[in-house]
């Protein structure tokens, strides 16, 4: 066989692995390992490109961000940050038909901010807000839907753990990524509280619930106790890197610092919750090192194959203009998503596509958004909608099925889209920050 052809049949035995349940990392590295043995006939070349990209992976610098990022999120869930922000976000919005959805939005997006998790914002707010706009007797698939839409935005929204990924896997700075994912975290937040309000206007069945007046008013020192750590944390992280006064893992570090001092001043941290945090942080950071171990093998195999540039002649052949590639890039993104999830989708399709990006002389920070973005989609598609199995697990409740999780997050799904187009077309709202 060609290398053209075992790399064709790779990519095929690596969707086909993760979806068989193989683990992400070990479908990636055995597959990449035995295409380049097969390739070059020399099991020697195979074994030594798997330690170059070891290497490469583990004494990278900025690698850094990852388990300092991890740690700030998980101390920030377990101080309670979110449900405060929730709740002064839902007195806010009291007074307007669907008025909790745009509050567990909002809250979603400053949650996001200070924990780069959309599993974490998912099981959060589906204890938080799910049961109450239920007791106020909104639509159980709206709820839920409200909920698995807006907790994608903590993977748009920096600190982002994806666009960590996506920047190792592209070789682009940690800190522009995060920069360049503020303005379309804002935007998406902004059009699925739009899109609530054209929903409760239209079709207010969909919606259901009731305008409520009988939330007491907060005095502005509650308000300032539930915001000002929150709006300090942010501040502090990304204001640090926006100005160039911190790097990005030098951030993750005073974010983790304050986060910690914030959760003992506040008595919401035991020494047991502080050990869990540290345990899952090395559970979390090790795994994403094992995935990008095995993206970098990946890309070299897809290299030696030739297949990035093969597609790249393919449409040069066709003369493929800009929108003909990206709608392919974007048709992939989501077929992908059906199946696999979010950083699977990135590993596999990122170094296919890095090469006609840059042939096309095109911001490969303003790519890694775009991509982010289309990839989350498959959060909220069946079958393997991450955030949406995580909401009906944190549930527990039987008379919520899966399929009403799913059914619920289909418009935000849609907004997704819409959004995902707007940043194709003005590149501009991703690199105005930079």
């Amino acid at each position: 066989m060609t290398p053209i052809e075992i790399g064709l049949i790779s990519v095929v035995a690596i969707v086909f692995l993760i979806y068989s349940g193989v683990y992400i990392p070990i479908a990636l590295g055995m597959v990449s390992l035995v295409s380049i043995w097969l390739m070059r006939d020399n099991f020697t070349l195979s074994l030594n490109l798997l330690k170059v990209a070891v290497g490469d992976s583990a004494m990278v610098y900025s690698f850094a961000t990852i388990p300092l990022f991890t740690f700030m999120g998980l101390i920030v869930s377990k101080a309670g940050l979110g449900r405060d922000i929730y709740e002064v976000m839902t007195m806010r919005f009291r007074k307007t038909k669907g008025g909790i959805g745009m509050a567990t939005v909002g809250a979603n997006a400053v949650f996001a901010a200070v924990t780069g998790s959309s599993i974490a914002s998912a099981s959060v707010f589906a204890k938080v807000s799910v049961p109450q706009m239920i007791a106020q007797n909104y639509n159980p698939r709206f709820a839920v839907g409200v909920v698995a839409g807006s907790s994608v935005l903590g993977m748009i929204i920096p600190p982002s753990a994806m666009l960590i990924i996506y920047s190792f896997v592209a070789e682009q700075s940690v800190g522009d990524m995060f920069l360049a994912g503020v303005i379309p975290g804002i935007l998406l937040a902004i059009a699925y509280v739009a899109a609530i309000w054209f929903m409760g206007r239209y079709t207010p069945n969909f919606v259901g619930g009731r305008v409520v007046d009988d939330t007491e008013w907060m005095s502005r020192g509650e308000i300032a106790s539930k915001t000002l750590p929150t709006i300090g944390l942010i501040m502090i992280v990304l204001g640090g890197i926006y100005t160039g006064w911190l790097t990005a893992v030098e951030a993750g570090a005073s974010g983790s610092l304050v986060a910690l001092v914030i959760a003992l001043v506040r008595r919401s941290l035991s020494l047991s919750g502080f050990w869990e945090a540290l345990l899952e942080t090395g559970h979390i950071t090790a795994a994403i090192l094992f995935l990008i171990t095995a993206a970098s093998i990946y890309s070299r195999m897809l290299g030696l194959a030739g297949l990035p540039n093969q597609l790249q002649d393919l449409l040069a052949g066709n003369s493929a203009s800009f929108w003909t590639v990206m709608l392919l890039h974007i048709l992939l993104m989501i077929f992908l998503g059906t199946i696999l999830d979010t950083t699977s989708i990135i590993l596999i399709v990122v170094p296919l596509f890095l090469p006609l990006v840059e042939v096309m002389d095109m911001s490969l920070i303003w790519f890694g958004i775009v991509t982010v973005v289309g990839a989350e989609i498959g959060l909220l598609t069946p079958p393997l909608g991450i955030s949406c199995f995580v909401i009906k697990s944190t549930l527990n409740d039987d008379s919520i099925s899966l399929k009403d999780v799913f059914m619920g997050a289909l418009p935000f799904a849609f907004v997704m889209l819409i959004v995902l187009f707007i940043l194709i077309e003005f590149p501009i709202l991703s690199l105005a920050l930079l």
